[in-house]
């Protein structure tokens, strides 16, 4: 189930910028003028002069300095604007042909994962790709086909899991699972520079019911367990399980930077077994 992404312009930044938006990245990564200086090979004074605006960066200074720093490729190609310069990186839809080996490497890993689900999803919970053993996973958790999405959304895993007409009503730790889910969501959001669209789905999702404010939050644990797990009755049948996610290494795409992997686990052999008849049925 492949789904394209279709590429989304970066919105132009408001002029003179670039040094309250390089400030920020500095302090949101816990980094003095010097250490960004020592890790970029920039003198402190120069630093300093950028952030101040009393001097203006290069568009080989910009990609430096937000390399060091290690921000987003989004907000990279952001920073490149403020400084006023076009964009360095590109964001292609999944579907697009200059990705098709990478495309292949996932499907090699999504087929090696059966009869185990795997799913491709971006970095606000879009389902882009699935395997069959997580199709008929999908199907067997609604009882049925799932819903159809909003108009001009995909199917959206994080969604699913809030709406109570969706699969709220099946996991039987919801609570728990929610609240670890849109914290961290939350969290990543907000260290990733809090890109508009990005605030503005978590948003959508807190505005589902019985959501509360304090899910945006992780409720700290003494003795947290290994893993969280998801625990699922369906039709009787429980259902245990965890994840792993698998990002790409060197993304020089805004796509591929933001594609997650992730794999389902059984927590016990019931659920093993689960899952091999499911996919024995499909």
């Amino acid at each position: 189930m492949t789904q394209p992404s279709p590429a989304t312009p970066v919105a132009p930044a408001p002029p003179d910028t670039f040094g309250p938006m390089l400030r920020a990245w500095r302090r949101r990564r816990g980094a003095s003028q010097l250490a960004l200086a020592l890790q970029s090979g920039v003198s402190q004074r120069h630093v300093s002069f950028l952030e101040s605006g009393r001097a203006r960066p290069s568009r080989e200074m910009v990609v430096q300095l937000t390399t060091a720093l290690d921000v987003p490729l989004r907000q990279r190609n952001t920073m490149l604007l403020a400084a006023g310069f076009a964009p360095v990186y590109r964001e292609s839809g999944f579907g697009a042909p200059e990705l098709a080996p990478v495309r292949q490497a996932i499907d090699r890993i999504l087929q090696k994962h059966e009869p185990y689900p795997a799913v491709v999803i971006d970095r606000l919970w879009n389902l882009l790709q699935a395997n069959e053993a997580a199709q008929a996973f999908t199907v067997f958790l609604f009882e049925g086909p799932p819903p159809a999405p909003p108009a001009g959304k995909s199917p959206n895993l994080l969604r699913w899991l809030l709406d109570p007409t969706a699969l709220r009503g099946k996991i039987a730790n919801w609570e728990e699972v929610a609240r670890y889910l849109v914290s961290t969501t939350y969290a990543e959001i907000l260290a990733d520079g809090g890109e508009p669209k990005a605030l503005a789905f978590i948003e959508e999702i807190m505005a589902f019911p019985d959501v509360p404010a304090s899910f945006r939050k992780l409720r700290f644990e003494e003795r947290p367990p290994p893993v969280l797990t998801v625990d699922y009755v369906v039709g009787g049948k429980a259902l245990s399980v965890f994840t792993t996610i698998a990002t790409l290494g060197t993304p020089q795409d805004i796509t591929l930077q933001e594609v997650r992997i992730e794999c389902f686990f059984p927590s016990d052999d019931r659920s093993d077994a689960l899952f091999k008849s499911l996919a024995a049925k499909s």
